[in-house]
């Protein structure tokens, strides 16, 4: 494990606690503070206006400013993205981005403003003393690299520093700091004494070795139908462009996990498609025939191999890389382990493999093209009433110069996923391990900050999670960013309300029944944002020549859809793989 090393306060002795803190952000090269006005942050974001030197981004709801921290630190990889809130519902607002970020590996910096010290309970046995008194730290302990509760000014200086370097270090996460409201305006002494007990150390890197990189060029080299499988650690770690050359080096074919979409450009010879529940049918099919996997930074939890792991590994080599040991064969058993920096061993296996001559794979690659001109996405709903809505995701990726697409959770998120063609330099982000609803419209924010407000950005929601950050539109207007929304409106929970079609003889309580949403295109107007709405196939072409008009305008575009539209292709749960509905039907109830 590496030190973190003690270095000297006597420059900062003088400053206040904010004031070191925005001085500290601006050495960071931190360009933007996600935040909602709270009693015990108002000095920090005082600090801040006062310098001027950084964005002040105020959402209307702390989660969104999480959200948007967390599309930050994923599209930036080696700057955290950074908000803050006030003490008590202020930061408890902030646990589901937290979460997000930590599912995600995404590198994020959340501090809270705590009431003071003397009003905090300490030992005393009572609920609460000072008014909005919380133990955040607590609370997010478990879904963080870090928690820590400053307890003195001096103490400052080396907890946001290793605070910093945690986000970013070993698998990239948050760290929340709580600092007592007084610490922002007490001066720095400089007589901090280090209580190495309360904090950790900063991750070691670990490196696969030279031996084991050997036998993987090896192995691949003697498969017939080997495939690399992506997941979001490649993203984490900053490995994607080296990725695609190696695809490219060994004439390996690509596939990828949800939260790997767009890591690899569409057009690629060498990309495939997503695999997994909801992946794309010929994805699925060249997996099940494939004889060897390189597995990249993907947990294969249930969403990407199905619940038959044994059919999943069947017949196959599979070397799974990842920088946490307990990630390999926690589900998908007798996996050859790669216990590495995703990056250092990329770098490692490209240098070992340019001593060898690759396969050309020439037959596989054909296979999977076959697979795929059999199984096209946009043939999956043909009879769909309406817009078919892998129709309308393919033809919107075909237009406009796109740097982002965010995307919420529910149906649209995977017609999205299965549909999107992305493009060199496309990012596609998603909540995959929280799955939170109301994510994609503040993710879009943060991107768009983090892009200068240069480039569009386009957010993809359902009608039913877009109601839960709506109130960001505001956001969007008052700073005229480039964010261009979808929502698809099937006028209900559409993921769930398939589940109970499926499980719960169509009874749709809380799907359908008890549910409904307004006019959106209204809902944008009330905002001052210019609005349209389509409910017909032949509407979709001139709809989106409006909606990219002027690229940075923001824009909202409602598509209607039949409340009973599916996703397929869909893995029939219990079967395995190569199996998925409607052609299959599942043999157990989903667990997840």
């Amino acid at each position: 494990m590496k030190k973190l090393s003690i270095f000297s306060n006597e420059q900062y002795i003088g400053m206040t606690g904010a004031q070191y803190i925005v001085s500290f952000f601006k050495k960071k090269r931190i360009q933007s503070v996600f935040e909602l006005s709270g009693g015990m942050i108002m000095d920090l974001i005082d600090t801040l206006h006062l310098d001027g030197g950084i964005d002040i981004v105020n959402v209307h709801h702390e989660q969104a400013a999480a959200f948007a921290a967390d599309a930050v630190g994923r599209l930036s990889v080696d700057i955290p993205g950074v908000a803050i809130a006030t003490s008590g519902p202020g930061a408890t607002n902030l646990l589901t981005g937290i979460g997000s970020c930590f599912f995600d590996s995404s590198p994020a910096l959340f501090i809270t403003g705590q009431v003071k010290s003397n009003e905090q309970k300490g030992s005393k046995s009572i609920r609460q003393l000072g008014f909005q008194e919380t133990d955040i730290v607590s609370m997010a302990k478990p879904i963080t690299k870090l928690a820590y509760r400053v307890s003195g000014v001096d103490e400052i200086p080396y907890v946001l520093e290793q605070a910093y370097r945690l986000t970013l270090s070993g698998r990239p996460g948050p760290v929340l700091i709580d600092i007592p409201m007084e610490l922002f305006r007490t001066s720095i002494k400089g007589d901090f004494k280090l209580d190495s007990k309360k904090l950790i150390d900063v991750e070691a890197t670990p490196v696969a070795s030279i031996e084991l990189i050997s036998k993987i060029v090896q192995d691949m080299l003697l498969a017939s139908k080997p495939l690399l499988l992506i997941g979001g650690g490649l993203r984490a770690s900053g490995a994607s462009d080296l990725m695609i050359d190696f695809s490219s080096q060994m004439n390996i074919p690509v596939v990828w996990s949800l939260m790997a979409k767009g890591l690899m450009p569409t057009e690629s010879p060498y990309a495939v498609g997503m695999v997994g529940t909801y992946g794309n049918r010929w994805t699925n099919l060249a997996v099940a025939e494939a004889d060897f996997l390189l597995v990249l930074g993907s947990r294969l939890d249930i969403r990407q191999t199905g619940a038959n792991t044994t059919a999943f590994s069947r017949g196959k080599t599979i070397y799974h890389v990842d920088i946490e040991i307990g990630e390999i064969n926690n589900r998908v058993l007798n996996c050859i382990p790669v216990v590495a920096d995703l990056k250092n061993f990329v770098q490692q296996i490209q240098s070992s493999a340019s001593s060898f001559t690759p396969n050309k794979n020439a037959e596989w690659i054909k296979r999977i093209a076959d697979l795929k001109r059999q199984w096209p996405d946009t043939a999956e709903l043909l009879g769909v009433k309406g817009i078919n809505p892998n129709i309308f995701m393919s033809k919107l990726s075909s237009m406009g110069d796109v740097s982002v697409y965010t995307a919420d959770v529910g149906q649209h998120q995977m017609w999205a996923a299965q549909s999107i063609k992305t493009k060199p330099m496309q990012r596609f982000i998603t909540s995959g391990g929280m799955g939170a609803m109301g994510f994609a419209l503040p993710a879009a924010i943060g991107a768009a900050f983090e892009a200068k407000k240069l480039k569009t950005i386009v957010a993809i929601a359902g009608d039913a999670g877009f109601q839960l950050s709506l109130q960001e539109l505001q956001t969007v207007v008052r700073n005229k960013l480039p964010v261009k929304i979808i929502v698809i409106n099937n006028g209900c929970h559409g993921m769930t309300r398939q589940f109970q079609e499926t499980y719960f003889n169509e009874r749709y309580q809380g799907t359908i029944w008890g549910y409904d949403a307004p006019n959106f295109e209204s809902v944008a107007n009330a905002y001052g944002m210019a609005a349209d709405t389509i409910v017909n196939l032949d509407e979709i072409d001139a709809a989106l020549d409006k909606f990219f008009a002027d690229p940075l305008e923001p824009y909202l575009l409602q598509v209607m859809v039949d409340t009973f539209t599916n996703v397929y292709p869909k893995l029939a749960f219990g079967r395995e793989i190569s199996d998925m509905e409607p052609f299959a039907d599942p043999i157990e109830m989903e667990g997840t």
